[in-house]
């Protein structure tokens, strides 16, 4: 039985052995046979780096001679990685630079992000966006696919080519094997390799789509890295974790982003739980300084956060939809965005916890960044100049949690402000609790201090009247006309003479004209964030 079982393993070892050297025949078939470029989605994870371990071992067999085209490694760091995950990215990615220089591998490693506009604190602080959900999911697009489609646009300029190494496979998931099956019968160009339906001129090469997960670690822990990092170190990072995903290189919206995924980011609210950050802080003592972004993790995870949230979209106008609770339908509003209270107590909480984990990290973690400078004086100016909240509270709240001055980057980014935190105050106690009419006027005054700077006031009065259009009226009074607008233009889609006349009564003050137009002018109702 025994003998039976061993050369069991033993002919599994040998087929294993033989389809290696199969991709690696394939990858330099695929390498010489023309210019296009190979670019490796390298994600740090066991999937992305047997990918990439594979194709440098190939490439190193051919002579120096034939080595005749660049290969892009691209990492993307949305900024909010688990902090181990990205140190361990960053690094790598330095020491393969190197080897690939000492080894004559025609390699260039690069490590994207997303740009200031479309980061996450940027989108959640400052804008107000609320905390992802699967119906409202707005940071995949923004954090994953266009740093990287920014690139493989920019390689494809240049080349006109280019064929995209990704670790995807098919045992990791039924979902993803059923995705990668529906590709393949659709796209499959050659072995393992399909036409990208989402990019023009450009291929997906999936070198292990047939392995299995033990197949992976048995070729990480058997074949040397050639860019000389020690793969026992990224098996001890899985192991401190409870699940076996990592999160993969995102490049369109056909791939998954991290779902149940072990290595993410750590604020991702798209799962029930951040089980690879609790399992590391739960089986590490050395790991217990990440609890702060655990706590935060799981504050941002409410089902309900109503009460965080402006009952108009962020345009200012309110939207309502049908919602059943109980078995019973409810017309109710859309929610908006975090109110200006919740969006200055996330940025405390990020600041304290960046404060934290500096005096509490490791030393080689002791300069960890949890929110750019870039993304402060972002906040900043949205704060100011989109949400004209003059009291520039950013500073403040800055200075009261490190205990230092805040220094803006952006050259010149207080002189145009004549309004500031001692005129609110003032307006404050002149509106009182009338928290509309504190908009309101502090908004009003704002247009006209960005248009005092500008050669031209054409614009002023289209501006002004968007001020009164949102903030005008009081939440109640808002909500009323909403569902006025709603019963209007129901009655008149179903030609209801009769009910169009009351409704359009019930408008009080509002003119007949006044509410037709508005009947007309309002959206569709529209399907709820989440």
């Amino acid at each position: 039985m025994v003998d039976s079982l061993s050369n069991l393993l033993a002919r599994n070892i040998d087929d294993f052995v033989d389809n290696i050297n199969q991709i690696t025949e394939e990858i330099q078939e695929l390498y010489c046979q023309d210019t296009i470029p190979l670019v490796v989605g390298w994600s740090g994870g066991k999937d992305s780096t047997t990918v990439l371990q594979l194709i440098w071992n190939a490439i190193a067999a051919l002579p120096p001679s034939k080595r005749h085209k660049t290969i892009y490694v691209i990492s993307n760091d949305t900024l909010v990685e688990n902090p181990i995950v990205s140190a361990w990215v960053r690094k790598s990615l330095t020491i393969m630079q190197e080897s690939a220089l000492q080894q004559q591998i025609p390699l260039q490693a690069h490590l994207t992000s997303p740009n200031v506009d479309d980061t996450f604190w940027t989108c959640l602080i400052g804008k107000g966006y609320p905390a992802p959900r699967n119906r409202f999911r707005w940071c995949t697009d923004r954090l994953k696919i266009k740093p990287t489609d920014a690139f493989i646009k920019k390689v494809i300029a240049e080349n006109g080519q280019v064929i995209l190494a990704l670790g995807n496979r098919k045992a990791e998931s039924s979902n993803r094997a059923a995705n990668m099956a529906k590709h393949e019968q659709n796209h499959r160009v050659r072995a393992r390799l399909n036409s990208n339906p989402d990019r023009p001129n450009s291929y997906i090469y999936f070198p292990i789509e047939d392995w299995r997960t033990d197949e992976v670690w048995m070729y990480l822990m058997q074949w040397d890295n050639p860019w000389g990092v020690d793969n026992k170190k990224l098996f001890s990072m899985y192991r401190n974790a409870t699940e076996d995903n990592e999160c993969p290189l995102v490049v369109d919206t056909s791939t998954p982003s991290c779902g149940d995924s072990r290595f993410g980011c750590w604020v991702c609210t798209l799962v029930n739980k951040d089980k690879s950050m609790e399992a590391m802080i739960q089986n590490d003592e050395e790991k217990q300084w990440l609890q702060p972004l655990s706590d935060i993790r799981n504050e941002l995870d409410l089902e309900d956060d109503r009460d965080r949230r402006d009952f108009r979209r962020i345009y200012g106008k309110v939207e309502l939809y049908e919602r059943n609770i109980e078995g019973k339908k409810e017309i109710q509003p859309i929610p908006g965005p975090y109110t200006k209270q919740w969006r200055e107590h996330w940025l405390k909480r990020v600041l304290s916890a960046q404060e934290q984990i500096r005096k509490t990290a490791p030393d080689d973690m002791k300069d960890i960044t949890l929110i750019t400078p870039d993304e402060l004086s972002k906040i900043r100016k949205i704060w100011l100049d989109e949400k004209h909240e003059f009291d520039d509270s950013l500073p403040r709240i800055y200075e009261e949690v490190t205990g230092t001055p805040f220094q803006d980057i952006r050259p010149g980014a207080r002189n145009n402000y004549l309004l500031g935190v001692e005129e609110w105050e003032i307006i404050r106690d002149i509106c009182g609790e009338n928290t509309m009419h504190l908009e309101l006027m502090t908004k009003l005054l704002d247009v006209e201090r960005q248009y005092h700077f500008k050669l031209t006031r054409k614009g002023i009065y289209q501006s002004l009247e968007k001020c009164f259009e949102s903030s005008s009226h009081s939440k109640e009074e808002a909500l009323e006309l909403a569902h006025l607008k709603r019963n209007i233009r129901n009655a008149s889609a179903a030609g209801d003479i009769n009910t169009l006349k009351q409704h359009l009564e019930r408008g009080g003050d509002q003119s007949e004209k006044q509410l037709t137009w508005a009947s007309m002018k309002f959206p569709p109702m529209a399907e709820p964030d989440h």
